[in-house]
């Protein structure tokens, strides 16, 4: 990888799965940590699960890993 590819992953989409986008671009709906390293794969970034929650690249909007969902309202 050379230089800096900001990660954003999104929150969390009303009917399921997180926006993901790199550089700018959409890569994807990922609907777990699992998704998400496949999209980075394909997009030439090698980040193991384990690196996911605590990687500088990836700018986590709202919540972090461990949601992929929204929240239920009763």
């Amino acid at each position: 990888m050379t230089g800096k590819r900001p990660i954003v992953v999104h929150l969390p989409s009303p009917t399921g799965g997180r926006r993901v986008r790199v550089d700018g671009e959409i890569l994807g709906l990922a609907h777990n940590v699992r998704d998400l390293v496949e999209f980075l794969r394909r997009a030439g970034l090698d980040i193991e699960p384990e690196q996911v929650a605590n990687s500088p690249l990836i700018d986590w909007r709202g919540v972090g890993p461990e949601r992929w969902e929204t929240e239920s309202r009763t």
